[in-house]
């Protein structure tokens, strides 16, 4: 199954078990983030419903690109600017593809109900 998913302004395919570069995401390594911005999902030819849909991801490392030199010049004004540029990034290996949100969300009202009507019978 693969899913195509946004994360910092771009769009990548993705299957369990890939290894994937993206902007710098909040984390350490080892621990697990979701990403709920699915587009597209299927299977073969065959595409799904992306409602709720979730990617569940590890992350690897936090890391730096390569430097990119940013070189400005005027011609005959004596202008000359030179500065270096390394774009934060972090690796992310796609643990799963298929949870869904929707079904954690009514877990957490369903939890949350019993106890509002506990707190208003004790009222």
């Amino acid at each position: 199954m693969f899913a195509v998913v946004r994360t910092g302004g771009k769009q990548y395919r993705v299957a369990a078990g890939d290894k994937i570069v993206v902007e710098k995401i909040d984390g350490e390594a080892g621990s697990s983030v979701t990403l709920g911005d699915v587009l597209l999902a299927g299977e073969g030819s065959d595409l799904k419903s992306v409602a709720g849909l979730t990617v569940a991801a590890e992350i690897i490392a936090q890391a730096k690109g390569e430097k990119v030199i940013v070189f400005k010049k005027r011609r005959r004004h004596n202008y000359r600017r030179k500065n270096g540029h390394r774009q934060n990034h972090t690796i992310l290996k796609i643990v799963s593809i298929g949870g869904s949100s929707e079904k954690k969300a009514k877990a957490k009202k369903a939890d949350a109900a019993p106890a509002e009507t506990n707190a208003a019978a004790e009222a």
